[in-house]
């Protein structure tokens, strides 16, 4: 059974999708861009700014899905500048800082609203 999970505190999906999906105990998220969900205005700034914005974003739909960080099993990491590799770690770092999930980082010719990183992921809910 499949269940769709949404949720205030995390950007609203743009299009003819879901922010989350859960089957079987297991989380898919779609992915997540730097808007600020109270404005829903795009998050102003460098590398660092917006990845504290989507990454925090992340956090909080896997929260409203019953899941969190720790519970993360991969993760995909879109970057619009691999030089900014570095940066997205250490922001990285501060949301997954044990048993960390496997993951892919990836530079992209664009993304949507041009921001500058896009991150997705699969969880598994809280035991």
């Amino acid at each position: 059974m499949k269940t769709i999970i949404s949720t205030k505190k995390a950007p609203a999906a743009i299009g003819p999708y879901s922010q989350a999906v859960e089957v079987n105990g297991m989380i898919y998220t779609s992915g997540v861009i730097p808007i600020d969900p109270a404005t829903n205005e795009l998050v102003e700034g460098d590398i660092v700014i917006q990845a504290k914005q989507a990454i925090g974003n992340l956090a909080a739909l896997l929260k409203e899905a019953g899941s969190s960080c720790d519970n993360v099993i991969k993760t995909t990491v879109f970057i619009k500048d691999m030089n900014d590799f570095a940066k997205v770690n250490q922001v990285y770092a501060e949301f997954f800082k044990e048993n960390c999930p496997a993951r892919s980082c990836v530079e992209v010719a664009r993304l949507p609203k041009d921001v500058l990183i896009e991150i997705e992921a699969i969880a598994c809910k809280e035991n």
